[in-house]
């Protein structure tokens, strides 16, 4: 029997985990997600992860051949195949991801930022198909970000190249998971723009049925459905997290000179909300040599996972699927 190929593509989220099985043609061929945390030990997660791999692939071994695994993951290292120093996922400092997964598979298996995968799926499959310049960032619990120049992803000589989500945008500012203070992901992400919320509340008297709800059952689609109703606090929330995001943005433009700006994730969908205030405050913090020359574009796999694309384009580039 002639098997067609196919690859697991993994995105491990500080929340879920999302595992795909996905054939040349990018087509998932069935799909499951995990809860990233809630276990016992790491052990635990990776026996349960490994399982639900093994269910996926022998679900179609009757018609594709299992050749390989890819893997975006927040710090993970391409050159040694570990997560380093992730602080949203909580396993540690030094994680040999590659290794434990090897104890379960004799394949293939390469690792990657998230946010680097992301990048790579939508250089493979998405918007930026026919572009050698530009960057995804990647909006979920942080900040993530990929970088592409003339081509080629930057990794850097370590493997950790493109950290946008931890550059430092506030001397002094917000607590970082990382360690540091006013790090980019505490303003802008899901998290970032709920704390911005109840900072506004507590600076501002207006009514907000936003005073209603607790911090652990806040969610940022909560924040845009009453931005969309004229709530102020929700809206102040938005411009703040679009001008932050915009200055952050016009900085980066100024390194890379990039010809798009993707954004992927739960607040990339507010369009009128993010992206174009977004644009707004870049271009007005640009060099003049740069204005009106990049775009801010929602990604082209936002119905899709692009990390989880993305890591399977990895392995599939590697492997010559």
């Amino acid at each position: 029997m002639n098997l067609k190929k196919a690859v697991i593509g993994i995105d491990i989220g500080g929340t879920n985990t999302e595992i795909a099985y996905i054939n040349k043609e990018a087509e998932i061929l069935i799909k499951k997600t995990i809860p990233t945390k809630g276990y016992n030990n790491l052990l635990e997660y990776i026996n349960t992860l490994c399982a639900e791999i093994s269910n996926l692939t022998d679900s179609k071994k009757d018609s594709h051949k299992f050749s390989g695994i890819g893997i975006g993951v927040p710090n993970g290292n391409y050159y040694t195949g570990k997560v380093e120093y992730a602080p949203n996922l909580g396993w540690g400092d030094n994680v040999p991801l590659v290794k434990m997964i090897k104890e379960y598979f004799d394949l293939p298996i390469f690792i990657t930022n998230d946010a680097n995968a992301a990048a790579l799926g939508e250089m493979v499959f998405g918007g930026a198909k026919n572009m050698k310049d530009f960057i995804v960032i990647t909006l979920g619990t942080g900040l993530g970000s990929g970088f592409v120049t003339n081509g080629k992803l930057i990794l850097g000589h370590d493997g950790f190249a493109g950290e946008m989500g931890h550059i430092t945008v506030k001397e002094n500012g917000r607590n970082c998971a990382c360690g540091k203070k006013g790090c980019l992901e505490t303003y802008v992400s899901a998290t970032g723009i709920k704390r911005t919320v109840y900072e506004l509340l507590a600076h501002y008297n207006n009514e907000s049925p936003l005073k209603d709800i607790a911090f652990n059952k806040l969610e940022a689609k909560d924040i845009y459905n009453f931005a969309k109703q004229g709530d102020f606090i929700a809206l102040q929330a938005f411009d703040y997290t679009a001008e932050i995001l915009g200055k952050a943005i016009a900085n980066v433009v100024a390194l890379t000179s990039p010809e798009a700006i993707f954004l992927f994730g739960g607040l990339a969908n507010a369009n009128d909300l993010l992206i174009q205030p977004v644009k707004k405050y870049m271009e007005k913090s640009l060099l003049k040599v740069f204005q009106n020359k990049v775009e801010i574009l929602p990604s082209e796999l936002m119905n899709k996972n692009a990390a989880v694309i993305g890591a399977a384009a990895m392995v599939m580039d590697k492997i010559k699927l």
